[in-house]
């Protein structure tokens, strides 16, 4: 059973597993391993405490050593590179004036190309743009148009929160957030109140859904008729967290009152008392 550890290759970057190949390695090791494209360099971030047996078919990349000197000095300098290209490809598409924004440059550990990271709106056209570029540092060059939620976790920033941005700090995969979760949640619609810094639904909208939608049913809905001690009513709104009902009484006085203290009335309800009342006044008229 080999031993498998989660490597990371950027500082926020998604942490993939790979097999130690009979390596001993720690976390915090700087190591090289074989990835689809090239050789990488990459860091360690996690440790696994056993021995896993990968699925049949998943297939792991393995590390190939622990990182030299001379490694580490080499992806010092191909970030030098990388900022280089970085600052020159803006100027390009400044002087082009190509509809595209520039996110991040990644030069190849083993030097065999540069692949450029951008977003825009749609479809653009860029080969002149990577022609002043093999033009200007004689390497392959690859684009690669990338979505603006992918933008803000390689980018990062500050939350609503104040915090960074969990795409950005611990986040590996996109959650599916939708705005019904808002709704469930009883939050603001208002776009600047549940939007991140990408543009889209806060990913964190989706951490406690699973909590709302069990609450919600086993809460009555908002707008059901019910009987409280201090009289009829009508639900008002769900306090989830609290596991309370607001309940605007016939009076207009708006109370909060626990699930057990209120009882739904329904219609069969109403219907049997409408019945029940003629039919008094009916026998008391044949009596007289």
């Amino acid at each position: 059973m080999p031993k498998i550890v989660g490597v990371r290759f950027k500082e926020n970057g998604k942490i993939y597993d790979f097999a130690c190949n009979g390596i001993e390695v720690s976390k915090g090791d700087n190591v090289i391993v074989d990835t689809e494209d090239s050789l990488a360099l990459g860091f360690v971030v996690r440790e696994t405490e056993k021995n896993i047996t990968p699925a049949k078919d998943r297939v792991l990349k393995n590390i190939i050593r622990i990182a030299t000197e001379d490694d580490t000095a080499r992806y010092k300098n191909n970030q030098i590179i990388e900022y280089e290209v970085l600052k020159y490809c803006q100027q390009c598409i400044e002087q082009r004036e190509i509809p595209m924004a520039l996110v991040a440059v990644d030069y190849r550990f083993d030097g065999s190309k540069i692949v450029i990271y951008f977003t825009a709106e749609g479809r653009v056209d860029f080969r002149e743009l990577v022609k002043d570029l093999v033009c200007k540092f004689r390497i392959r060059i690859e684009m690669y148009q990338m979505g603006i939620r992918h933008q803000a976790c390689m980018v990062g920033g500050i939350g609503h929160c104040g915090r960074i941005l969990c795409c950005s700090s611990f986040l590996t995969n996109f959650i599916p957030v939708t705005i019904r979760m808002a709704k469930d949640q009883n939050i603001s619609l208002k776009p600047n109140k549940i939007s991140g810094m990408c543009g889209r639904l806060i990913c964190c909208l989706a951490y406690e859904h699973e909590f709302y939608e069990d609450m919600k049913k086993k809460l009555p809905k908002v707008g059901k008729k019910v009987s409280t001690p201090n009289g009829d009513g009508k639900i008002s709104r769900i306090n989830s967290l609290k596991e309370t009902l607001t309940v605007t009484l016939e009076s207009g006085s708006e109370e909060e009152f626990s699930p057990d203290q209120v009882s739904i009335i329904t219609d069969n309800a109403k219907q049997a008392e409408s019945k029940k009342g003629p039919g008094k006044k009916i026998n008391n008229e044949k009596k007289k």
